[in-house]
């Protein structure tokens, strides 16, 4: 496998538990790029924001949390990214559920992320089932109110469906999801 060059911006979305992350850390390793995760990135300052404003640091699923911390979170991820994009390629991982839903948001990354000199969204999805037993099995905090009320969380991330634009489709409850995409010449670097 060759490295990514330098410029290549891989965008990897999809409901919480889907397997972002793990995907995305296989892009890093098998193609060079940098790792840019959403809980990485930012769960130190977001945990100890929401203490702060509201006594819960697990809260990613109010309103509060949504309407304070959602925009600045998906800007510093993309922010990140082009800082590092001159010199490498990125992987933004992250749930950009409301994004997936835009015909354009291809172009509007381009747009914000000035040095990406190629777009590649990858969809990562799974049934009902693998994704709540994932989310049991990581057991963080952040997941707790989704589990309580499970028929609540599938009703919000419908919206988490097939993006209407261009993308690479991931089903990840198939365990070899990442050498499926890699042997489709979805993950060329």
């Amino acid at each position: 496998m060759t490295q990514a060059p330098a410029g290549t911006l891989y965008v990897v979305v999809g409901m919480p538990a889907v397997g972002k992350t793990t995907f995305a850390r296989r892009l890093a390793k098998e193609l060079g790029t940098v790792l840019i995760d959403i809980d990485v990135a930012t769960e130190p300052i977001i945990r100890a924001a929401m203490k702060a404003i509201n006594g819960n640091p697990d809260d990613r699923d109010s309103t509060q949390f949504k309407t304070i911390f959602r925009e600045p979170i998906y800007a510093a991820l993309f922010a990140l990214a082009n800082a590092n994009l001159p010199y490498t390629s990125a992987a933004v991982s992250a749930p950009f559920t409301k994004e997936m839903q835009d015909p354009h948001w291809p172009e509007t990354i381009m747009s914000i992320v000035p040095n990406a000199r190629r777009v590649t969204v990858l969809w990562l999805h799974a049934d009902s089932a693998t994704v709540k037993a994932r989310m049991e099995q990581r057991g963080e905090g952040r997941d707790r109110p989704k589990l309580e009320d499970w028929e609540n969380t599938q009703r919000y991330y419908t919206g988490c469906q097939q993006p209407t634009f261009p993308h690479v489709d991931v089903d990840t409850t198939a365990p070899d999801c990442f050498e499926q995409a890699l042997l489709a010449g979805k993950l060329d670097g």
